[in-house]
């Protein structure tokens, strides 16, 4: 990229640039539309024609574009899901959260490409062929926000809107190396997200830095009396500004950093410089329990899929979607359309959830899951008694080669270990760039009580300036 190309700024630089006078929305619409509509990751699945028809002129964001996660509902605009099911699918209104950036001065830019109804850690689940790591076209962005930050990454979108349910905001954004934001549960709106599963589901920003991260999620919180789940967020989001880190304490928990535990020797090693520095602006660095913690991922794949197989049985090919022509008979059409049109992830994990919902199971093991969730908790609230925050490695690996864990399951949900704890607790968590290892970018990720967003901003703001990670693929990687 060159210096005048605008979509070399960061968004809080373009929103500046446009106010000052020195760009303007139009022509910064044109450059990013050209640039996703040159898209060789495969990271999006539909992209705007123009610029939109309302001003941006005096708002909060000036026009600068967004590009959104293809489960987020647009009116008119394909809102698929990653799924066959749901192919060329246009809802007759748009997601909460679309809706509030619109009006804050923030238009859609294009839908991007997910792992099928966010269930997936590779983005090699969507029906729409998977998406290229922009550092590495032979390996995966992440999932299942991997096409959000595959186009953050590589420049196509000044920053992005993922959904997290499990990690899949934080661990694209460390495959990626960009930042990633969970929010806590509840500060952001779910109405007009297609759901996975409703206790977990959040929407959060995808960005190149701190600040550009801290800027979109002030345009995205608040309550919504559409979403029972919303309760806004106390307060408002501030700027981060953030030099040291004098006094905060920062546990690491044993159960997800510690020996035994299988984390690359080369993010562990990028994870401990990252501790060193955060004690050099300041900061005490002790271990913590969570003892529950590794229990986390079994409980996960248990109350994820449950709740993924009641909110898919609206899937039937009678209201909406696509639906089987081959079919004798109403139960013959319902299984077929379902058949033909689910992928295998999707399958598999619908199977799971109703398994674990049925008579004579659900005490065992959806009711048992649930009892290990308040347990985790119990555990993250403890820990915060003595401890600001709670810091670990967001994934165990940098970016892996495509196809190498489709074949395995097991090895594939492991790579959620380090982020699954923070979604089971509703807590807010990031995720930023703290090094590389094997030429890839590793995840540093910062954990919070509820609704302690701004100080995680702050710090991580605060670690942003001193690890000085520039948040560029190579260029011989994006030529790859």
């Amino acid at each position: 990229m060159s210096a005048t190309d605008p979509t070399a700024m960061t968004a809080a630089a373009a929103v500046a640039a446009i106010e000052n006078g020195d760009l303007s929305a139009g022509e910064l619409f044109d450059a990013y539309r050209d640039a996703a509509a040159a898209d060789e990751l495969n990271a999006y699945l539909w992209v705007a024609d123009g610029p939109p028809e309302s001003p941006s002129q005096g708002t909060p964001l000036s026009g600068v574009p967004v590009a959104v996660k293809d489960l987020f509902c647009t009116e008119g605009v394909p809102s698929q899901a990653g799924s066959k099911i749901l192919e060329g699918y246009c809802p007759p209104y748009t997601a909460s959260v679309v809706a509030r950036l619109h009006e804050a001065g923030s238009p859609l830019l294009g839908k991007t490409n997910q792992d099928e109804f966010a269930m997936g850690s590779s983005n090699e689940n969507s029906a729409f062929g998977p998406v290229l790591n922009p550092w590495d076209r032979t390996r995966v962005p992440g999932g299942s926000s991997g096409g959000s930050a595959a186009s953050v990454a590589a420049g196509s979108a000044p920053w992005a809107l993922g959904t997290d349910t499990g990690g899949s905001i934080r661990q694209p954004a460390a495959l990626c190396g960009i930042v990633g934001l969970k929010p806590t549960y509840g500060a952001v709106s779910r109405y007009g997200m297609i759901a996975f599963a409703s206790s977990l589901d959040q929407a959060g920003p995808l960005t190149r830095d701190i600040t550009d991260a801290a800027l979109l999620f002030k345009h995205m919180v608040g309550h919504d009396d559409r979403d029972s789940t919303s309760v806004g967020f106390p307060g408002s989001v501030e700027m981060p500004t953030a030099q040291r880190l004098d006094g905060l304490r920062l546990g690491v928990p044993e159960e997800l950093s510690g020996e035994g535990i299988a984390i690359d020797a080369g993010v562990l090693e990028a994870f401990n410089k990252t501790l060193k520095l955060a004690e050099e602006l300041g900061a005490t660095v002790q271990t913590c329990r969570l003892p529950h913690a590794p229990h986390a991922l079994s409980a996960y794949y248990v109350l994820a899929p449950a709740e993924a197989s009641s909110n898919l049985a609206r899937y039937d090919g009678v209201r909406y979607g696509a639906r089987s022509e081959h079919a004798d008979g109403l139960v013959e059409m319902y299984t077929n359309t379902r058949s033909e049109n689910f992928g295998p992830e999707v399958k598999r994990r619908i199977m799971l959830g109703t398994y674990s919902l049925s008579s004579g199971y659900y005490d065992a093991y959806y009711g048992r899951a649930q009892r290990v969730r308040t347990k985790i908790a119990e555990d993250f609230h403890t820990v915060f008694e003595n401890f600001d925050f709670v810091v670990t490695p967001t994934s165990p690996t940098v970016a892996f080669e495509l196809g190498s864990k489709t074949a395995d399951p097991l090895s594939m949900y492991l790579n959620d270990y380090c982020t699954v704890p923070m979604s089971l607790a509703g807590i807010p968590a990031i995720s930023m760039p703290c090094g590389l290892s094997e030429n890839l970018p590793v995840g540093f990720q910062l954990a919070g009580p509820a609704f302690s967003e701004n100080a995680i901003l702050d710090a991580a703001f605060a670690l942003e300036q001193a690890i000085g990670f520039d948040g560029s693929p190579a260029m011989g990687a994006l030529a790859a």
